[in-house]
């Protein structure tokens, strides 16, 4: 699928099988999701999709996923390289040569052109024939049909000496509108991976105990629910199920957000690719495969991810009246000269024209170039742009909902200044040491906050960890220890050296630098932030309060889903700001989504855009380029379209030939681009 016009097509085709519910494409992720009864077969499908011209197969998970861009490049080189030695060639022609050395040129042109313009036009040839074959037609067919009898009659001219070949012209088409699909793909296989990328975070296995006691590994499409896992410290689980033996601690943030591992104890329930953080533990399978939490959200995500941009809806429709309207307006110019008895020939050339000068070359980089250029803009300022149409979107947004942890605060645990400085040279060395020899998120905080001090770990001996309990060691011959504070004091860490009084270690997830700013400027441009967070109500609550802003705490993924689609019934368009797995739905579903770097995989896979640095600015930035964009678009869009109300009747009246057709069309295109590259410094 190229455009709006084929994703009309594919779904309307499926829509008319018996048995078929619903069809719905995603042109980003060339995919559609069939809902059918199950008499309908997927050979059915398939048979379907092909006698409409589009090749299909069922989408494989674990497929790698096939980039767009690739398949174009080489006919994009190819036409570039060509079009460049033919206009030398033309160069020669326009400046006066004639007789013999005008015929050589063209000689010279034939056999660069044609080969190339034969490579190059695969693409549209392609895809025009495939729908031709079965009585339909989309955007292809007239480039193929203008660029086909364009080159035929080049080859004509310069078989019979005639003074005028358009090789030049028909090369420099093909690769404007091979630019122009280089670009639309770049965007598009930027926001391909989201859901396989969550469901990548599934073991590919898992240790099986058998009924005897007997252990074996079983990859995870061979789970059975009620077989017994045994997953050791370090591994991810292979599919959702209840604890039955053991206690440990799982890290859960991918499905949460919250940073601090959650306890599990026999009868907890546990879910697939979640980390197993402390010790062994035994769990009964209770779901697999698409029965899992996992794939779940991932549903979520692929159901929401369908593309909302106002110019594909515009495109769907002015794509179904384009091919008939230029076939018939060449045609009629063609019958209108021969009436008016210009002959076959000159009549052809004018029609040849008059297909080549409505070519919608300006009209297709209108969106891509400004995107493009904008999302290089903000590259530069550490926002990247994975979904060009996510800037149309995101310029329209009026309302934010932010995460809590990892996007309004660092995500990482910081000790508190105070509590580090109430400890003598010795006890920080001696934190220090006992700290590096664990991976949880309160240690690996302390170890960096002590070694911005200068702090040396000191030598220990015995250093043992118990799971869910902390580190213990012997420093110079007394009992030293790190680990879970004797009651609860919320996110801390308690330490002791034998003969001393237990040292408690409050930690804190820290706002961003310039938070508070970056929520200025974002009501100042008429966006209303607020809080949406998987994490605890006590956790929110403090984060709030510091903001200023309302707060919706413990939103489990669909809850967030569900609140993020409520304001958008009651008409707010509304951007997600999110990172972890957990907003995965709610980052697919909104307008527009955005995600830090810091993010979990599946976070910045679901976002529109990725910002890196610490710094929450990105966000107000980003709306501001995404609504300079726009603006720009639509001048684009302007541009475009007063080019062809301007040159078709010239071309229609026989004042513009195959040539110049295909410069005018160029110059219509390098405009655009010229007008979209102001947007290079909108980033600041």
């Amino acid at each position: 699928m190229h455009c709006a016009g084929c994703m009309g097509k594919v779904e309307r085709a499926l829509a008319s099988l018996d048995g078929v519910t619903s069809a719905r494409t995603n042109l980003t992720a060339r995919t559609v999701e069939v809902v059918h009864a199950p008499q309908v077969e997927t050979p059915t499908l398939v048979a379907t999709l092909a006698a409409t011209g589009f090749d299909a197969q069922p989408r494989e998970i674990e497929a790698e996923p096939v980039s767009a861009v690739k398949p174009l490049l080489a006919p994009l080189g190819v036409a570039a390289f060509a079009c460049m030695n033919v206009m030398l060639m033309s160069v020669s022609v326009w400046s006066g040569a004639d007789g013999t050395t005008r015929s050589l040129f063209h000689w010279v042109s034939a056999m660069i052109g044609v080969p190339a313009i034969v490579y190059a036009g695969r693409p549209f040839f392609a895809s025009a024939w495939k729908v031709l074959r079965h009585g339909k037609t989309n955007m292809d067919v007239p480039i193929s049909i203008g660029v086909t009898i364009a080159t035929g009659l080049s080859f004509y001219e310069t078989l019979t000496g005639g003074t005028e070949a358009w090789f030049d012209g028909v090369l420099m088409l093909l690769m404007f509108l091979l630019a122009g699909r280089v670009l639309d793909a770049m965007m598009r296989d930027r926001a391909r991976s989201g859901v396989d990328a969550l469901l990548r975070q599934v073991a590919t296995g898992t240790m099986v105990v058998e009924a005897d006691g007997a252990t074996r590994w079983l990859d995870t499409k061979s789970l059975q629910p009620g077989m017994l896992m045994r997953v050791a410290a370090g591994e991810r689980l292979a599919a959702d199920g209840e604890v039955l033996r053991g206690t440990t601690r799982f890290d859960q943030s991918l499905l949460t957000g919250e940073s601090a591992p959650v306890e599990a104890a026999p009868g907890t329930l546990v879910h697939a690719g979640t980390l197993n953080v402390d010790a062994p533990v035994d769990v009964r399978v209770t779901a697999i495969g698409q029965d899992t939490a996992l794939s779940e959200i991932a549903r979520l995500m692929e159901a929401a991810g369908q593309s909302r941009s106002k110019f594909v809806r515009i495109a769907d429709r002015a794509s179904r009246l384009y091919a008939p309207a230029v076939h018939t307006l060449a045609a009629l110019t063609f019958a209108g000269w021969m009436i008016a008895g210009a002959g076959v020939y000159q009549s052809l050339v004018i029609a040849i024209a008059v297909l080549i000068i409505t070519c919608p070359c300006a009209l297709g980089l209108a969106v891509p170039v400004a995107q493009v250029v904008a999302a290089g803009a903000l590259l530069k300022r550490g926002v990247l742009v994975k979904d060009g149409s996510a800037l149309e979107r995101m310029a329209e947004v009026n309302r934010i909902l932010l995460d809590k942890t990892g996007t309004l605060t660092l995500g990482r645990p910081v000790p508190d200044e105070v509590a580090l400085g109430a400890l003598t040279d010795a006890q920080a060395s001696v934190a220090m040491a006992l700290a590096s020899h664990s991976r949880h998120p309160l240690s690996l905080g302390l170890v960096q906050a002590l070694g911005a001090r200068g702090v040396r770990a000191a030598a220990l001996e015995d250093v043992q960890e118990e799971a869910g309990q902390g580190i213990t060691a012997r420093w110079n011959g007394l009992a030293v220890a790190l680990g879970r504070p004797a009651s609860s004091q919320g996110m801390a860490t308690a330490f002791r050296i034998e003969g001393d009084a237990v040292r408690v270690i409050p930690f804190a997830d820290r706002l961003r630098p310039d938070a508070t700013e970056a929520l200025e400027q974002l009501k100042a441009l008429g966006v209303d932030p607020s809080i949406l967070s998987g994490d605890s109500v006590p956790a929110v609550a403090a984060v709030a309060r510091a903001t200023g802003l309302t707060a919706q705490a413990a939103a489990s993924p669909a809850d967030k889903q569900e609140a993020l689609q409520r304001l958008q019934r009651v008409g707010w368009k509304v951007m997600m700001a999110g990172d972890g797995l957990n907003d995965g739905p709610a980052l697919a579903a909104a307008n527009a989504s955005i995600a830090p770097g810091s993010a979990s995989d599946v976070g910045r896979q679901a976002a529109d855009m990725v910002f890196t640095g610490d710094s929450l600015l990105a966000i107000p930035r980003a709306i501001r380029v995404s609504r300079a964009t726009m603006k720009v678009v639509r001048q684009n869009f302007a541009l475009a379209i007063g080019y062809n109300v301007l040159a078709v009747p010239l071309a229609i009246l026989g004042h513009v030939t195959p040539l110049i057709a295909a410069v005018a069309m160029s110059t219509s295109s390098l405009i655009v681009v010229a007008n979209s590259l102001r947007l290079a410094g909108e980033s600041k």
